[in-house]
């Protein structure tokens, strides 16, 4: 089985992350957020069940860029 979170979550931390956004109506999802990355695949879903496995992770992206 593909780590699908555990990739995304190291795209992350190597800093491939664009941007995010939460999404209502995703094609056959529905409620999301979308994580944007720099490389391929450049949009991954994430349900909202899994939410508070990546809020940390963005909050600290945010206060990273923040100080630069």
């Amino acid at each position: 089985m593909y780590p699908y979170h555990n990739k995304i979550k190291q795209r992350i931390k190597n800093g491939e992350l664009e941007t995010y956004y939460f999404c209502q109506s995703y094609p056959k999802i529905g409620e999301c957020l979308v994580l944007i990355f720099k490389t391929e695949p450049i949009l991954r879903p994430i349900r909202p069940h899994k939410y508070h496995e990546y809020m940390d992770l963005l909050v600290e992206i945010k206060g990273k860029s923040k100080e630069e």
